[in-house]
């Protein structure tokens, strides 16, 4: 008896090419026809139209003949249709794996892999390096814990590209095996890792480091703009002594600039790659060195310092560093999150709020209250920042669950980790352009505050002591008068002593 999915599997999807996340192919859609309700636990739905055979030790199976990947993938799109199209694996971690393939078939040739073989699977991977073959990497995140369906999947675009590029037949297998030759002398256990550390490293180096460095500059630029704009501090949300703004926006700026230093301090553990380690981490069918060239040709192909992992059981058995790396994400966001607030809080009002600063007005902020605009550059970077502590936490215990020698949710923390970093550094971006460049000082605001500040009187401790510099504040606050006033009708200070004495140029 025969029953349609359509009503219980997500309708297909169709491929978007625009913007970063590309979504599942036209394909999947075979995998929401009339399906057959009792089927063995290896049988998949056939697509309709033009098809190709391949097979894996499961047996035959049809796949859409202008698709690259094979059975395994093709499988793997059946049993974890989780999340599709929104989750499926990331981009950057598809480029790392094109990367890393590449490397292992340089090295593979010295080691006897044939010169055709390894030179049309380098140009297949030039092409996953450069995108073009993104459609054909349709799987979810929620698959094995290991990747090893996605390290399959590369497997089979590259074989069958590279057989295409020498001629051959898709699905043959020949003259490039997707096991025998592109997965030569690796696991999934090994180049999974590998590929995480690759495609965090290059989306740090490339997004997040020159985003950062973006916005500490634009805080910078302030900060010295703001440099002789004086204003009273605030703690515990209440009036503190005199600064400047200036020296307000310097301290935004040094907590970008330590965000920086923080993720370059974790970097080197990053560079630390898995590959060689294979099953287990003993190396197990790898000639001698393997590792160690792979990481000199990824050094080469990337010019990031990789390093063969000086611990392959370690490397694969835990992950570390990547939860390191997702802490100090946490801590960048963290960073962010106060920045953020405080500006929207200064700048809050535009009458009955702060208003110490005056913020870029993008877009209307109301669609009932005429006139209205909203700090939305704030309130997005702070959801951000939700967003990736949010990720920290799955990370975290993603990372605790390295079972004996292998982790099995290095998916989960892979895109988490790589989300992180993707919005960080567009907000960061966002935030600088469209917030930051454009903030400007109320200085009729900011010199009122300072006028009226009861805080002040801190400068008189030297001279008359806390006690009597208390009572002027009390009674100044009590009967709503200024310092001065009060200073004068208790008798503590002559006018002249009190004009030297307070000056909030003195006080910063």
């Amino acid at each position: 008896m025969a029953t349609n999915l359509c009503r219980v599997l997500p309708a297909c999807s169709r491929v978007a090419l625009k913007g970063r996340i590309r979504m599942s192919l036209p394909v999947t859609s075979c995998f929401h026809q009339q399906i057959i309700t009792r089927m063995h636990h290896h049988e998949v739905p056939e697509p309709t139209g033009e098809t190709r055979t391949e097979s894996d030790t499961f047996g035959p199976i049809k796949v859409p003949a202008a698709s690259y990947y094979g059975a395994q993938t093709a499988r793997s799109m059946y049993h974890f249709n989780i999340g599709i199209p929104t989750d499926r694996m990331p981009l950057p971690l598809i480029e790392a794996f094109g990367l890393l393939k590449k490397a292992c078939a340089t090295v593979n040739k010295q080691f006897g892999l044939d010169k055709k073989v390894s030179d049309a699977i380098a140009q297949a991977c030039d092409e996953v390096v450069a995108g073009k073959l993104d459609d054909h990497f349709p799987l979810s995140v929620w698959q094995t814990g290991s990747g090893t369906q996605t390290n399959m999947n590369v497997n089979e675009v590259i074989s069958n590209r590279a057989i295409q590029i020498l001629g051959g037949t898709m699905g043959s297998k020949k003259p490039v095996h997707p096991n025998d030759h592109v997965n030569k002398s690796q696991s999934s256990n090994d180049t999974f890792p590998t590929a995480m550390h690759v495609a965090a490293a290059l989306e740090l180096n490339r997004r997040l480091y020159p985003a950062l460095k973006h916005l500490h500059d634009a805080l910078k630029k302030k900060s010295e703009d703001f440099s002789s704009i004086y204003k009273i501090g605030r703690t515990h949300l209440q009036d503190a002594v005199p600064m400047t703004l200036g020296q307000e926006f310097s301290g935004y700026t040094h907590q970008v600039a330590m965000s920086i230093e923080r993720l370059k301090t974790c970097e080197p553990r990053l560079y630390e790659l898995a590959i060689g380690g294979t099953a287990v981490g003993t190396g197990i069918n790898t000639p001698k060195g393997f590792g160690k060239f792979v990481a000199q040709t990824l050094k080469d192909l990337t010019k990031l310092p990789f390093i063969d992992a000086p611990n392959k059981f370690e490397a694969l058995a835990t992950h570390d560093t990547m939860v390191e790396l997702s802490g100090t994400l946490n801590t960048v966001a963290v960073s962010l999150m106060k920045i953020a607030n405080d500006i929207r809080l200064l700048g809050s009002g535009p009458r009955c709020g702060i208003g110490e600063l005056i913020l870029p007005e993008n877009e209307p902020g109301s669609s009932i209250m005429p006139g209205k605009v909203n700090p939305t550059q704030c309130e997005a970077m702070t959801m951000v920042a939700a967003q990736v502590m949010g990720n920290h936490v799955a990370v975290t215990i993603g990372g605790s669950m390295g079972h004996f020698e292998l982790n099995v949710f290095k998916p989960l923390i892979i895109k988490n980790v790589l989300h992180s970093i993707r919005i960080l550094s567009d907000v960061s971006h966002s935030f600088t352009d469209h917030c930051v460049v454009g903030i400007e000082p109320n200085t009729n605001v900011l010199g009122r505050y300072m006028r009226e500040s009861l805080m002040l009187v801190t400068a008189l401790n030297p001279y008359i002591g806390y006690d009597k510099a208390a009572q002027i504040a009390k009674k100044a606050h009590k009967e709503g008068t200024t310092l001065r006033e009060a200073a004068l009708a208790l008798g503590h200070l002559t006018e002249e002593q009190f004009e030297k004495y307070v000056n909030p140029k003195d006080m910063v």
